[in-house]
Formats: C-alpha cells, sequence, structure tokens
C-alpha cells in the first residue's frame, strides 16, 4: 500500500470530520489501518462529535461497517456523538438491509451534518 492518506481529519465549529479519501474501502489492510487511525483519533482527541463523510466512496466492505459501529461504541462511551454524511444511494442501501440505518443518522452533506450535529 502507498503512502496516500485514507482519511483526512479536519474540524469545523467544534466537529470532527473524517473524511474517505478512497473510492474503495474493501482491502482488508485499508480498514486496519483506517482502525488503528480511528482509535488513535478518538482515544488522543476524545471527540463529542464526529462526522464521517462518504462523499468520495462508492464502495465499501462489511468490514468497514464494523469500523462504523465500533466507532460509536467508542465515542459512546463518554456521550460522543457520530453521524454520517455524503453517502450514496447504493451504499445508503447497506445500511438500511442491515438495519443500521436506524443507529446512524445521514445527512447529505459535511455541511448540514455539522449544523445538524451541532
Amino acid at each position: 500500500m502507498d503512502n496516500k492518506k485514507i482519511v483526512e481529519i479536519t474540524t469545523l465549529d467544534g466537529v470532527t470530520i473524517v473524511s474517505f479519501n478512497e473510492i474503495s474501502m474493501g482491502a482488508a489492510a485499508e480498514i486496519e489501518t483506517l482502525s488503528r487511525q480511528m482509535t488513535h483519533l478518538i482515544e488522543g482527541d476524545k471527540p463529542m462529535k464526529m462526522v464521517v463523510d462518504f462523499e468520495k466512496v462508492k464502495f465499501f466492505s462489511s468490514q468497514t461497517l464494523g469500523l462504523l459501529l465500533d466507532v460509536r461504541k467508542k465515542l459512546q462511551a463518554y456521550n460522543g456523538q457520530v453521524v454520517i454524511s455524503g453517502i450514496n444511494p447504493q451504499l445508503h442501501r447497506v445500511f438500511k438491509i442491515t438495519n443500521l440505518d436506524k443507529i446512524f443518522t445521514f445527512y447529505p452533506d459535511v455541511e448540514s451534518a455539522v449544523n445538524g450535529i451541532s
């Protein structure tokens, strides 16, 4: 795997934004790297509000769902919150099929997610 960043982490109005830079989030090595980055971020910064932006993503594996559930659990441990933005309709169907659409809140873009979570 090259040194390209899988995610870009920024902050806007006190909300941590995690934006995926990969079109496909399917490789186990990518998910493992992403998991380490997210754990480091959560344990180090303890963000209270997080937006995970899927705008560039066209495919993800079930491991990505597991990662999101893990992030949610870690944030909830200290009353933090995570929402999802920019997910395309095909990928949103995966959340519906797995009933995960009932535990995550979705927004069409980062701006509305930041406004909604604030």
